[in-house]
């Protein structure tokens, strides 16, 4: 699955142990040329345990791969400018994995416009105006990819996280919508649920439980988002749009 003359841009790219450095680095050692965004004040301010200062400055010079100046999707006009410099770094486009995300566990009851909005303008809002710049620069005789990531919440519920969960279930809905749209520009767009991942942020009795629900007996883990990311940037998934496929594992939800 070469991916040599690819030109790739990455989102939600902040920690060492993240699905976005992972696709980074296997992406870059698969040939394409590839840009990183991240934000990790969001990190730091989310108390994740794997946050690091200027993460995604120090995780582009240790994979050799383009920066894209560190911003917060939340604000208005940075989604864009975004891929306006990924394409003024790396050139015309012709990927995109939007992996950057928002979320946090509130229930019923405690729901807030300031909890919510966050989610909604970072996870459904930049997503938009991000495809719809890439569309914009696009090559058309070419083929492009972009690949959207929802979660497990249109296999099961998961109801302490439904701002999270409605943001999800909306990307769902774009990736089928856009495919359609882009399908003269040559853009495929698929949406992948890669199921509960070990990027650091579970430890001791509830890491130990979540495993259980795999057949395996472990957890995903961003390798195997990788795997089928670098299949749906490759020419071997030329003929696959508008396909929301889930990467689990067998992952039990009802165990």
């Amino acid at each position: 699955m070469d991916l040599t003359g690819k030109k790739i841009l990455i989102t939600g790219v902040s920690r060492p142990m993240g699905i976005g450095a992972t696709l980074a680095k296997r992406l870059s050692e698969a040939g394409a040329e590839v840009a990183i965004h991240g934000f990790s004040d969001y990190d730091l301010v989310m108390k994740h345990l794997t946050a690091m200062p200027s993460g995604t400055e120090t995780l582009a010079k240790e994979l050799n791969v383009t920066l894209i100046t560190p911003s917060d999707l939340e604000i208005a006009g940075n989604a864009e400018k975004v891929v306006a410099e990924a394409v003024a770094k790396l050139g015309t486009l012709d990927g995109m994995i939007l992996n950057h995300t928002n979320g946090d566990s509130v229930e019923i009851g405690n729901w807030t416009p300031e909890h919510i909005d966050p989610i909604l303008n970072v996870n459904i809002r930049a997503s938009m105006m991000m495809l719809q710049a890439f569309a914009a620069q696009v090559d058309t005789t070419k083929n492009s990819a972009v690949t959207l990531f929802t979660s497990g919440q249109y296999l099961g519920p998961m109801v302490d996280e439904i701002a999270y969960c409605v943001s999800k279930e909306a990307l769902i809905c774009l990736c089928r919508q856009a495919s359609y749209l882009l399908a003269d520009k040559n853009i495929r767009v698929n949406c992948i649920n890669p199921g509960p991942v070990d990027t650091g942020y579970c430890f001791g009795e509830v890491h130990k439980a979540v495993a259980e629900m795999f057949p395996s007996g472990r957890w995903g883990m961003p390798d195997d988002t990788a795997d089928l990311v670098q299949f749906l940037h490759s020419d071997y998934a030329k003929w696959i749009t508008g396909q929301v496929i889930a990467s689990e594992g067998g992952f039990n939800r009802y165990k």
